[in-house]
């Protein structure tokens, strides 16, 4: 590549910015955590001798894929051996051409069981089913060889398949519903039920700010970070009053959308039946990004 600095460099980097956070994303389950691993590729980038850098997309991808490894193997303890590869194992050799199900139901499946497959398998799924990088360039980001790319994503195919999808979006959705109505009962006790111990809450700042303006009318008592269920809990406690039940990127999660047009969108994450993490999401730049299905139409943010 050419020797590129400042807004020259910025505007190809901008180029790759939506690709870059949808692997990303995918690889995390979480829009914040996304956002820092396309933050540290940009940083990388800015710092790196661009002129050695012969494949840009290439270069940014195992940036983006190494920094979303190293941000799930900090959230927990995941042992060394959990990613390494039984040679023995049967293959599953059906790539994405050939999967039966959509785009938007891998995706919807793959979410549900994301907590179950280890940072690899998540990666060397994502990279492969549903942006259909081959497995001789996944193997160096992973740094596995090609075979043993392959049946990482195989492990993680078999579970995403393992998914009833339908079931799972009425077990979330009644889920969600009752976190709604002990939200808006003032049920406490009823919402540390549904919350796990270490339930992780954030908020943008636009929608925290947005929050405190309706708090007397009933809106969440936002923060941008809330940790724990006793917290999160005050948070939605007597509140979330006109939230609903609401299909986000193919999951159930809520939304506040007075006439039909969304202005927060809520991104539930669960792990068995209790709820991990609440992304609050209301700068428009984001909602637009999101696929929100409403309970009598669909919209994508502010249309």
């Amino acid at each position: 590549m050419a020797d590129l600095a400042g807004p020259a460099l910025a505007e190809l980097f901008d180029a790759q910015r939506g690709r870059l956070r949808a692997i990303a994303y995918r690889t995390l389950g979480s829009h914040w955590d996304a956002d820092d691993a396309v933050q540290d590729a940009w940083i990388r980038l800015s710092r790196a001798d661009v002129a050695r850098i012969e494949n840009l997309e290439a270069w940014l991808t195992t940036v983006v894929s190494r920094a979303s490894i190293d941000i799930l193997r900090s959230r927990s303890a995941w042992r060394e051996d959990a990613d390494d590869v039984l040679l023995h194992e049967s293959v599953d050799t059906e790539g994405p051409e050939s999967e039966a199900m959509r785009i938007a139901e891998i995706e919807a499946a793959m979410f549900v069981v994301l907590e179950q497959l280890t940072p690899l398998e998540r990666l060397s799924f994502v990279l492969h089913d549903i942006f259909g990088l081959a497995f001789d360039d996944i193997a160096p980001i992973v740094e596995r060889s090609p075979a043993a790319a392959r049946q990482l994503a195989s492990r993680a195919r078999r579970r995403v398949r393992s998914v009833d999808v339908t079931t799972e979006r009425v077990r979330r959705t009644r889920a969600v519903a009752a976190f709604l109505k002990a939200s808006r009962d003032g049920e406490f006790g009823d919402l540390l039920q549904l919350l796990d111990p270490d339930v992780q809450l954030k908020a943008d700042a636009g929608v925290v700010a947005t929050a405190a303006a309706y708090a007397d009318s009933g809106a969440p008592l936002l923060r941008e970070n809330v940790q724990g269920a006793d917290a999160v809990a005050r948070v939605f406690a007597g509140r979330a009053d006109q939230a609903e039940v609401a299909d986000v990127d193919g999951l159930p999660g809520a939304v506040y959308a007075p006439e039909g047009v969304v202005q927060a969108a809520y991104i539930i994450r669960f792990e068995a039946d209790r709820i991990i993490g609440v992304e609050v999401i209301g700068d428009p730049d984001r909602l637009m990004s999101l696929q929100v299905a409403l309970h009598r139409s669909v919209v994508r943010g502010d249309s």
